[in-house]
């Protein structure tokens, strides 16, 4: 099996990630973790959401978090934007790219947004331009793609009239959302078989949940069919408000890990990410479900106890033996003495 080359990560845990949390955090961690992000070799961050902060009050400093944070000229910095209002705040701020989101199911877009499909694509229409007339990239996203918390499994067919929608309108990618985390390999392959005969693959973005476990083999899929483009979220982090039952996304940790197995380049610093997932997990005090930070976390434990534990036992100088040493010498031949002993009498 051929594999990619290169893959882009597209961080979107400050945005994606945090906007379901109920513990708030401040804007000054915020900052510091996306400076962190900024410095992990990570191309691309989506760092807020300029959504009505009613909504979403997780994120309802989405412009002093723009404005505070280093930027990284070699890293593009992007938001979710809602409407016009969201734009002008969004361009305040400092974006390098807009992303516009509706969904494929009726149902969870009324949830979602509050109106439908139809009623949604004029809003979008004015933020791509307005966008566009600032020079800006436009991502769409397009939730449930695989299947909706409401109506269940979605109809190829109608995800295809949205994404053909929204290329209409304009944007430059499109990122394809499993939200709730239901889908597996044998859906991914129906969709993207439909997708990429219509689309090029190099403007698709694939957007995993991993509620079920079966990101990673999805993403593997996807990868199988030339798509070379993934959002993910550091630690795990994430979940949709409006998806009930719908957990983190896949968290990056876990992709890097697979991507670097297979050879396949990222310009990503691993302990960097490793440091950054670290920080925002005490920020949270919360426990990160990426299973390759916390294998790593382990082996960082292991490697400061054994450390310590050959700081405790090392000689003193000038000392031929250190008192834990000279402890066992001294009771391994007493205990021989006494068994020698005993025999003789």
């Amino acid at each position: 099996m051929r594999w990619p080359k290169n893959v882009q990560i597209k961080e979107v845990g400050p945005r994606d990630g945090l906007q379901n949390e109920k513990i708030w955090v401040p804007t000054e961690d915020k900052i510091a973790w996306i400076n962190m992000l900024s410095e992990s070799g990570i191309k691309e961050i989506e760092y807020s959401s300029f959504v009505h902060p009613k909504w979403i009050p997780a994120l309802s400093d989405a412009v002093e978090v723009g404005k505070g944070i280093k930027r990284n000229p070699n890293v593009t910095y992007s938001a979710l934007v809602p409407n016009e209002k969201g734009l002008e705040n969004a361009l305040e701020a400092g974006i390098d790219m807009a992303s516009v989101f509706m969904s494929a199911s009726e149902s969870h877009n009324k949830s979602n947004i509050n109106k439908s499909i139809e009623e949604t694509y004029p809003i979008l229409k004015n933020v791509i331009e307005g966008a566009k007339q600032e020079e800006k990239r436009v991502t769409g996203y397009v939730s449930t793609v695989f299947d909706c918390p409401f109506e269940g499994k979605m109809n190829v067919d109608d995800v295809l009239r949205v994404c053909e929608r929204l290329f209409e309108l304009g944007v430059d990618d499109l990122s394809l959302g499993d939200t709730i985390g239901t889908a597996v390999p044998s859906q991914v392959e129906d969709l993207l078989e439909a997708v990429i005969d219509r689309f090029p693959n190099r403007s698709i973005i694939m957007h995993f949940h991993d509620t079920h476990g079966m990101a990673i083999a999805n993403i593997v899929t996807a990868m199988q069919y030339g798509i070379t483009r993934f959002d993910t979220s550091l630690g795990g982090l994430g979940g949709c408000p409006y998806a009930p039952g719908a957990t983190g996304n896949v968290a990056t940790n876990d992709v890097l890990y697979l991507l670097q197995g297979l050879g396949i380049q990222t310009g990503i610093d691993s302990a960097r990410l490793q440091e950054a997932t670290k920080f925002i997990q005490s920020t949270l005090n919360k426990k990160l479900p990426s299973r390759t930070f916390t294998s790593k976390l382990s082996e960082e434990k292991q490697k400061e106890r054994y450390e310590k534990y050959e700081q405790d036992v090392a000689p003193e100088p000038n000392e031929a033996y250190p008192q834990r040493k000279r402890e066992m010498i001294y009771f391994f031949i007493k205990n021989q003495y006494d068994r020698f002993r005993s025999k003789a009498e």
